[in-house]
């Protein structure tokens, strides 16, 4: 038995409306925690990058002050 022969005899509204209801209810949690974990992960690839560009800003900015300055003595 297929999901479109048990749908067929069904009123538009159980389809498009009852059946994603009981999804979210049944699994919001489910969709709200991975929706969590993927924004959090994001945040921290964010972070990351923000911290790596920091670091080479601040490594070339320190070397090109440097190398100037030994060329003063």
């Amino acid at each position: 038995m297929a999901v479109r022969e048990i749908f067929a005899g069904m009123p538009w509204w159980v389809k498009w409306v009852a059946v994603p209801v009981i999804a979210l209810v049944v699994f919001g949690g489910v969709i709200l925690s991975a929706i969590g974990v993927l924004i959090g992960f994001l945040f921290k690839v964010l972070v990351f990058v923000a911290l790596v560009g920091g670091l080479i800003y601040g490594v070339r900015k320190f070397m090109a002050s440097s190398s100037s300055s030994r060329s003063d003595w």
